[in-house]
């Protein structure tokens, strides 16, 4: 038997105001529209007649259960189509302009500027899904450093685009930059059975990649040096100007880490009929270097979850 006035004055309300609204679900009605007389006192048995709702004892039982432990969001939620929002459209664009202005870490400030504002509260869970529906999801930042110069950011975008739509036959382009991969595996997210602890063996050490890379041919020449300096520069644009035999100017574009343009690469370039045009990124800007893409694919297929004795 289950007990009477479970609902309090508020839930009663929001129920009467659920079954009330037009744009409310069909599906979520109904449990509204069952929840209502089961707090007044009927059965089970007479609500499904009443209502004819076609349903067993359970149902309705689990719907009470589920209404007890985590209040009306669980209640309304629709496994086909969604939950139902407890807030107008109106709320509910005010809301996504709220939160487009800041970056709230947990629920917890969104939920209390909904109280505040709205008089509407959720819990944990329940705004978890309403942040989903409305497009939101919760991730990290990305880093941007202070001393990056938008200015010469803007500038070297305009270059770049220029160069490679205006780019003649006997001229290439190549992105040219270091990666330090370790032996060491890199354990990454993969799906493993519930309860189990998945490890995997690792091994210190690291090894030196040199390399560049082409957009329009996709070729990568690389070095393996044992110390990635100057030295390893000049062996990688010789191997770029080797595997680019019928171009008349090779522009390279590089970071501005000190090797790149130190004695070595200046003796290089001074030489008689050197066809690489050396061009350096604007500082603190790795996402301007399409061979940044190839390290992840490289670490995604080479060193994630994977172990290397030597």
């Amino acid at each position: 038997m289950i007990r009477p006035n479970f609902l309090t004055t508020a839930d009663r309300l929001e129920l009467l105001s659920c079954v009330e609204r037009q744009r409310e679900d069909h599906g979520v009605a109904r449990r509204a529209n069952a929840l209502l007389p089961l707090n007044d006192g009927m059965s089970c048995a007479q609500i499904a007649k009443v209502l004819f709702l076609f349903l067993d004892d359970d149902t309705m039982r689990s719907w009470h259960k589920q209404y007890l432990a985590e209040d009306w969001e669980v209640v309304a939620y629709d496994g086909w189509k969604g939950g139902q929002s407890r807030m107008t459209i109106a709320q509910e664009a005010d809301l996504s302009e709220w939160l487009e202005e800041r970056f709230c870490r947990s629920t917890a400030q969104i939920r209390a500027y909904m109280g505040a504002k709205f008089n509407i509260h959720y819990s944990h869970s329940g705004c978890i899904k309403l942040l989903a529906r409305l497009g939101f999801e919760y991730r990290k930042p990305k880093a941007l450093p202070r001393v990056a110069d938008v200015e010469k950011q803007a500038a070297f975008i305009a270059f770049h685009t220029n160069l490679l739509n205006n780019l003649p036959a006997d001229e290439a382009v190549d992105f040219s930059d270091a990666v330090h991969p370790e032996y060491q595996s890199k354990p990454s997210h993969g799906w493993a059975r519930k309860g189990s602890n998945p490890a995997i063996q690792t091994t210190s050490g690291r090894v030196n990649i040199h390399g560049a890379l082409n957009l329009e041919t996709f070729d990568a020449p690389f070095v393996e040096p044992t110390t990635v300096d100057g030295v390893s520069s000049v062996q990688l644009l010789a191997k770029i100007e080797a595997r680019n035999p019928d171009k008349r100017i090779i522009h390279v574009i590089w970071d501005n880490a000190p090797y790149h343009k130190g004695p070595n690469v200046r003796a290089f370039l001074s030489r008689k009929n050197c066809r690489i045009h050396l061009i350096q990124l604007p500082p603190y800007c790795p996402q301007f270097n399409p061979i940044e893409r190839l390290w992840a694919i490289m670490h995604s297929h080479v060193t994630h979850n994977r172990h290397y004795p030597t």
